[in-house]
């Protein structure tokens, strides 16, 4: 799969989502939620399987960004055709972190750049992030040409605050 060096230690890189990739995600995603879950009593449970289907239908995209061998940041996308637009071929962001000792010096701005490289070259037209209000990063979509198309709102139904 490609890769890309990323200054002269980090290297971003599409994988695939293995029992052993997964054993080096999770202490990024316990990192991840603590610093964004809105709704912290929300126990983080990733379907594991809901991913795992998604890559056997070839509709996920994972990226990693390593400091030599070590995970420093990931970033997944579900792509398919839009079922609005049938011949636009679109990604959705489900996740992107990059570790807070990495970020700045441009490493951020780097990965997303590999990123939409590598979703571009394989004919994705229109890629999506669904950002945290109290985490934006907009300035950064917006400096790499990304545009405002939605916001998102939520309620909790089930009476917890």
């Amino acid at each position: 799969m490609p890769s890309s060096s990323l200054g002269s230690v980090l290297t971003a890189q599409r994988e695939l989502l293995t029992p052993a990739l997964r054993e080096e995600i999770a202490p990024l995603l316990e990192l991840h939620f603590d610093e964004i879950a809105h709704y912290q009593d929300i126990p983080l449970d990733v379907q594991w399987p809901v991913y795992q289907a998604a890559q056997d239908a070839d509709c996920i995209r994972i990226y990693t960004l390593r400091d030599e061998a070590l995970l420093v940041g990931y970033a997944a996308f579900f792509v398919k055709q839009s079922p609005h637009y049938a011949g636009s071929k679109q990604a959705a962001s489900d996740v992107v972190f990059l570790a807070p000792y990495y970020r700045g010096a441009r490493s951020g701005d780097s990965f997303l750049a590999f990123c939409d490289e590598q979703l571009r070259d394989e004919g994705v037209q229109v890629v999506y992030h669904h950002l945290k209000a109290a985490h934006d990063w907009s300035a950064l979509l917006t400096n790499r040409g990304y545009e405002l198309m939605d916001l998102v709102f939520a309620k909790r139904l089930d009476g917890a605050i």
